[in-house]
């Protein structure tokens, strides 16, 4: 099997190509970055951030958008269900996405590559209706360990804007979803008994499923550098350190992009038009009226 790092970049016609699929969903979102001189332009390095419901509506985005401002492609690890779907995990392929295992990781960030990393993985991008933007780390240790054999710096970043997109109707674990998650240990075996692998049921606007015009927010925050743990992979406590200063870290970024969003008069496509036509007014010449003497 070839190694992962052997991925070949997307041609430019794909990427134009892609980049046009993607327009109307930035117009639909008017997407902010914050941060992005944070991210290297060479690797090794470790992106590890909060994983939004559903997960895959506002990554994309990300993989663009450092491509456009930093120059790089950046890799991603993904759940290892996406590659059950066939034609899904072809995609994934294209946009460089690997099996989130820790081999695979390894073997990015010892070619030099820059990692993107959910450690929340598919249990933040199921989550209930009570957790909106909580972290779902629980002990998962795998990348700091990883960061730590490497050598690399860690980039903690933070996603907000798709949980304001959805209303839960029903969360994952209820009753009423008891034959789709059958349904998923019939189709996906072993895999398929985790209680991560079927997604809320949501609705948008209105009754449909369509994602409310919600802008996106993203941040990068300063990188956090493994060096003074060195040598320390193996060692639980260090990797414990590690993992608690980038989630300390996520979290604060998340909480700085809810108050931008709470304050931001643009984040929905009304407030864009509105401040839109202001500004618009502002650059029309003033007329002065003309006071005419008798």
């Amino acid at each position: 099997m070839a190694s992962p790092a052997d991925w070949t970049p997307p041609s430019e016609h794909l990427i134009r190509a892609a980049n046009l699929a993607l327009a109307p969903w930035r117009a639909w979102t008017s997407p902010v970055f914050h941060g992005l001189r944070n991210v290297p332009r060479h690797g090794p390095a470790l992106l590890a951030g909060n994983h939004t419901v559903y997960g895959v509506i506002d990554a994309p985005l990300i993989f663009f958008e450092i491509h456009r401002r930093r120059g790089v492609w950046v890799r991603s690890l993904a759940d290892h269900l996406h590659w059950q779907v066939p034609v899904w995990r072809r995609i994934m392929d294209l946009g460089g996405s690997v099996d989130g295992t820790r081999a695979n990781c390894r073997a990015l960030l010892d070619a030099g590559q820059i990692v993107v990393v959910f450690p929340g993985g598919a249990r933040e991008a199921t989550r209930d209706r009570g957790e909106r933007y909580r972290l779902q780390w629980g002990r998962r240790l795998g990348f700091a360990r990883m960061a730590i054999e490497a050598g690399c710096p860690i980039v903690p970043f933070g996603t907000v804007g798709v949980e304001e997109m959805f209303t839960t109707v029903v969360d994952p674990g209820s009753p009423l979803l008891a034959p789709a998650r059958a349904l998923g240990r019939t189709v996906l075996g072993e895999r398929g008994h985790r209680d991560d692998v079927v997604p809320p049921l949501s609705r948008g606007i209105g009754l449909t499923p369509f994602p409310r015009p919600e802008r996106l927010y993203y941040r990068f925050g300063e990188p956090i550098d493994t060096a003074p743990w060195a040598g320390r992979a193996g060692d639980e406590r260090a990797v414990r350190e590690v993992r608690d200063l980038v989630r300390d870290a996520v979290e604060g970024i998340i909480g700085d992009l809810r108050a931008e969003q709470a304050a931001d008069p643009s984040r929905t496509p009304l407030g864009r038009i509105g401040r839109g036509m202001a500004r618009g007014s502002r650059l029309l010449p003033r007329v002065v009226p003309r006071v005419i003497s008798r």
